[in-house]
């Protein structure tokens, strides 16, 4: 589930940059998300109350994400960006699990981890040689903080949720949000685009809702910090470390 949601992840991020409107593209990013969201509610439970406050944070924090993303693919590349951010995000969950839910990892996990997030962060070596603008590192660095809050902050969340599938649904109808924030005032360059543009925006949300929903349902199965990499399964290895990993 982790590595196909991780291609899905790709393939969205690609859309965003590639868009030659990404205010735009972000809103009908949103408006996909959240239609996938209505989907899942019709199939799903009620959520339990307790797991709505996570919710909301986890709302706000997607801001700060969507915000960030988009500053951040204005100022550099894909292939800059997206190794920086992605590259902390699972190194900072790992540690953020541990120091906040006290789920510590055995030491094979950890040296897993450590090495996905040097190997992902390794593909932006040309920052080193003034690729990207100070700007688009900083703006690339907070996409990953904001990466790294949100999946603790629903990786939590999800799991008083009563129904996973609930949770996941209303993450992403709180979304809907951001595109009334960006559509309403931007209808005559949304008019302006091609039907295929409006396609590709809308499925790219879509392919979103699906992928950090698959992320989200693993996380009921398995630690925090493992729903980046192969972590519970390596646990299962090592011997040494007796303590389970669900």
């Amino acid at each position: 589930m982790v590595l196909f949601a991780a291609l899905l992840h790709a393939l969205w991020n690609a859309v965003m940059k590639g868009a030659r409107d990404r205010t735009l593209t972000t809103g009908l990013l949103a408006v996909g998300q959240g239609l996938f969201g209505l989907l899942l509610l019709l199939i799903s439970a009620r959520i339990s109350l307790e797991a709505v406050p996570w919710l909301i944070v986890s709302i706000i924090i997607h801001w700060g994400y969507v915000f960030l993303l988009n500053i951040a693919y204005r100022l550099g590349d894909l292939s800059l960006i997206y190794p920086i951010s992605r590259g902390l995000a699972p190194l900072l969950v790992a540690v953020g699990a541990q120091i906040w839910v006290g789920e510590v990892l055995p030491l094979f996990a950890w040296i897993g981890i450590i090495a996905i997030s040097i190997g992902i962060s390794v593909l932006s070596y040309p920052v080193l040689r003034g690729a990207l603008p100070v700007g688009g590192v900083l703006a690339a660095v907070g996409v990953g903080l904001t990466v790294a809050s949100y999946t603790l902050v629903d990786g939590i969340g999800v799991r008083p949720a009563g129904n996973p599938v609930s949770y996941i649904a209303w993450v992403f109808i709180g979304n809907f949000t951001v595109a009334m924030y960006i559509l309403p005032g931007r209808l005559a360059r949304l008019r302006a685009l091609s039907g295929k543009t409006i396609a590709l925006g809308l499925t790219g949300g879509i392919i979103s809702g699906c992928g950090y929903g698959l992320v989200l349902y693993a996380k009921t199965l398995a630690q925090l910090g493992s729903g980046f990499g192969t972590a519970r399964d390596i646990g299962h290895i090592c011997r040494d470390d007796r303590r389970p990993l669900v």
